[in-house]
């Protein structure tokens, strides 16, 4: 009564935490370049907005 071809099929949670840990993986990713942009010149990566309003 069973359908083998559905059981073999892709986990619904496996699928899931495959996808959680591609996109952990690609913050973690975008994070460390926006780390190494502050690091390498903290005064161009900062925000222009804050000063003009200060002026």
């Amino acid at each position: 009564m069973e359908d083998s071809s559905l059981a073999s099929s892709v986990d619904v949670d496996k699928g899931f935490a495959i996808a959680f840990v591609v996109l952990l993986f690609l913050f973690l990713i975008v994070m460390i370049f926006r780390c190494a942009k502050l690091v390498k010149n903290p005064y161009e990566a900062t925000s222009t907005t804050a000063e003009s309003s200060l002026s």
